[in-house]
């Protein structure tokens, strides 16, 4: 028997309990041991009641692997599993009828096999874990359960028709999390499909390629070649060629066909951000007094509190003589 840790030691108690046997052939159980008091060692028990209360609110704090790391310093002997069932032995479920729960599918395997979670939504815990989602499932367990009031479902499956069935007098709402996500998907599609209206008002559709960096320049020859391929789509389903035909001649997905044609594939080039955004002011102030040598303006900048490195101060001040070079002749030297 384990018992808590004497001064930095493991300590092991050795019982010797007695054993009785019955005589009387009908018993079903013919070996009685002697037991200790609740609050010393429980049946078949091997650690001692205290140390079964310390490894259960190891567990309750910090899960398995923490706790098993920290009972490893404080010399209990424990692993993980054994953390985690003694808090599963422990675990009661609450007494309280069911008024609000919340129903969603869940994965066993994704793609694969797909189940039912029931939560309660007042304490936060899962109450059961249905096989499948099928609407006969959730309807049966449902209706083992007529004290629930308030449902919070999915808008896609069959909760609804289980919970109309099973529960007739149940107020049926929307999934928050749901909503939440539905909502920000709709507004950023929204965006997505006026994104090119947008920057032609700010006036931010302007891109001449002479003033890109080196990796800027291969995203804009990538964002030209998307919107070639768009372009080609767009052409061909105009003149009413149907998508069968246009994912052959273009070589293309049709998934791809179609989000162009629905217009949800309007592709924008956008130039990555500096680190040197906060200290363009200042760097434009140097540049109209002079100072216009790329190493000189870095090392300014370190004793500012810049922590970019001299490549991204020598392409701005790159940039900046090609600018200056178009104003005055037209083209880059």
């Amino acid at each position: 028997m384990t018992d808590l840790p004497l001064a930095g030691r493991i300590v092991q108690l050795l019982v010797i309990a007695r054993r009785f046997r019955c005589d009387a052939v009908l018993c079903g159980r013919q070996i009685f041991t002697e037991r200790f008091a609740e609050g010393i060692l429980a049946p078949s028990a091997r650690p001692t009641a205290r140390m079964d209360s310390i490894v259960h609110h190891l567990g309750l704090a910090l899960g398995g692997r923490p706790a098993a790391g920290f009972a490893k310093r404080l010399m209990l002997p424990v692993s993980k599993d054994t953390l985690l069932r003694v808090v599963r032995r422990r675990h009661r479920p609450p007494a309280d009828p069911l008024k609000v729960i919340g129903t969603d599918d869940w994965a066993w395997r994704r793609n694969h096999r797909y189940a039912s979670i029931v939560c309660n939504l007042e304490r936060r815990r899962i109450v059961t874990l249905l096989p499948d989602r099928e609407p006969a499932t959730a309807q049966a367990w449902l209706a083992g359960h007529p004290t629930i009031a308030i449902v919070a479902r999915v808008r896609g499956g069959g909760y609804g028709e289980a919970a109309a069935k099973a529960l007739p007098h149940a107020v049926q709402v929307a999934d928050r999390w749901h909503l939440m996500e539905n909502a920000s998907r709709a507004f950023l599609d929204a965006v997505r499909k006026s994104m090119r209206q947008i920057r032609t008002v700010i006036g931010a559709t302007t891109i001449d390629p002479k003033l890109l960096t080196a990796a800027e320049r291969l995203q804009y020859d990538g964002y030209l070649r998307r919107e070639e391929t768009n372009a080609t789509i767009l052409a061909l389903s105009k003149s009413g060629t149907p998508i069968k035909q246009i994912v052959r001649k273009t070589g293309h997905s049709r998934k791809l066909v179609r989000q162009v044609i629905r217009g949800e594939r309007h592709d924008v080039f956008r130039t990555r951000q500096s680190s040197l955004d906060h200290h363009l002011p200042w760097l434009d102030d140097q540049w109209v007094a002079g100072r216009r040598n790329g190493t000189e303006l870095w090392r300014r900048l370190r004793t500012r509190g810049f922590r970019g490195s001299l490549r991204v101060v020598a392409e701005w001040a790159t940039r900046r003589r090609r600018v200056l070079a178009i104003n005055r002749f037209g083209a880059l030297p």
